[in-house]
């Protein structure tokens, strides 16, 4: 049985899983928070004390770590005795952390997939490139290694094999719909960091189709949806981690993300693109300076943890999915409805930090029990499906359905 956890990075996600593994300490034991600004790892501590969010009584840790170096995080999660790294820094970070967990012997969870700085949106499938590399070596040294279980990739990626395995003999396609309906009151942010919200949506937008690849580019392919609560939405094909996955582990021919904009977004975005502000590559000023335009961007974009105050509205996320059941077509919604106000009382966080951090601590506990244990690199779909959704439900993310027979909480 795995305890004591160390959350590396400190932005939005990272508060939400401090949140939530403060309220589940009893079972996780220490928690230890590390990232280059000690100082917003500390106020994330702050944070959980101003809201009473132990469950027994502990001190939590703060260290400065530079993640990418190797070993000085084998030598953190040694000093700190932590079992489970909840990795919920930059996607840059992933091969560094998941490199000290293989080398210490520890459990190893992310959120997203593995990203180069000088690279976006590689050929696929992306985990192919990098993670999917220590499959063998995770197996042989018994690491367990669960990737990309945040909301989306992660949740959905439950809600898809639970579908496969109770409420389809055959599917014919899964669509991922993600639907902010949210308003910060900013001219213009982004809802988790923005060099990698740009990067998601500067290069090829990579679906699986027709059990193959396919290109598409950014808005090019748009889709209305009515769904729960947040009414009727426009929502775009956008290439995502979880397609890259879904496409291996499940047989399904058709496997595609869409994501909702508005066009106030879709605007600024275009000028940004137009104007060459969202490359990765560097670029030298008049003064000789060289530069990342995205990482300008980023430095004079809103910190998507600065939203959480006065954020209102509710995000709608999940699997439209089609296929047959007992010899006659069917169409399933599964899905979760989150509030940003009810995301921030809880955890001063907004509803997409919410939604992204809650499920890692999930999973967490369920490597601690020993469910999820698996000693091995597994996605999401790969692993039982009913326990994570059980955890999510009692622990703020609770899952719907929709189908002929109504919308309704899922009964597991």
């Amino acid at each position: 049985m795995k305890k004591n956890v160390l959350i590396i990075g400190a932005g939005g996600v990272a508060k939400v899983v401090a949140h939530k593994c403060a309220q589940h300490n009893d079972e996780l034991g220490r928690i230890a928070i590390a990232s280059r600004n000690i100082s917003k790892c500390q106020a994330i501590i702050d944070s959980v004390k101003a809201k009473g969010s132990l469950k027994v009584p502990a001190d939590i840790q703060a260290f400065e770590l530079n993640a990418l170096d190797v070993e000085a995080t084998k030598a953190l999660i040694r000093d700190t005795g932590s079992q489970i790294v909840i990795n919920v820094g930059s996607a840059f970070l992933n091969m560094s952390v998941l490199r000290a967990c293989i080398d210490t012997g520890v459990a190893y969870l992310d959120t997203a997939i593995h990203e180069e700085p000088g690279k976006v949106c590689e050929t696929p499938p992306w985990y192919g490139n990098y993670e999917w590399n220590h499959l063998e070596e995770c197996k042989e040294k018994n690491i367990t290694a669960i990737l990309g279980v945040g909301f989306d990739p992660g949740v959905v990626n439950a809600y898809a094999a639970l579908a496969q395995q109770q409420y389809f003999d055959r599917i014919d396609s899964i669509d991922i719909l993600d639907v902010n309906a949210g308003s910060h009151g900013k001219y213009f942010a982004t809802n988790f960091d923005p060099e990698i919200n740009f990067r998601e949506f500067t290069g090829q937008v990579w679906s699986w189709q027709d059990s193959q690849w396919t290109s598409n580019t950014m808005f090019e392919v748009k889709r209305t949806d009515d769904l729960p609560v947040v009414g009727e939405q426009n929502l775009y094909l956008t290439g995502h981690d979880e397609v890259h996955s879904l496409s291996k582990n499940l047989d399904v021919p058709n496997v595609r993300f869409w994501m909702s904009f508005g066009e106030h977004y879709i605007n600024v975005f275009t000028v940004l693109r137009n104007l060459g502000l969202l490359s990765e590559q560097p670029v030298k000023t008049a003064e000789g300076l060289e530069v990342v335009p995205l990482k300008v961007v980023k430095a004079v974009l809103p910190d998507p943890s600065s939203l959480a105050p006065g954020y209102t509205g509710k995000t709608c996320i999940g699997d439209l999915v089609k296929g047959t059941k007992d010899g006659q077509p069917r169409e399933v919604f599964i899905y979760n409805v989150a509030d940003h106000e009810d995301a921030y009382a809880e955890t001063d966080s907004q509803g997409i930090s919410y939604t992204a951090g809650v499920p890692p601590v999930a999973a967490a506990l369920l490597v601690a029990r020993g469910e999820w244990d698996v000693q091995r690199m597994a996605n999401v779909e790969e692993l039982p499906a009913e326990p994570f959704l059980k955890a999510l439900d009692v622990m703020g993310l609770p899952t719907r359905i929709k189908d002929e027979h109504g919308d309704r909480p899922l009964e597991l």
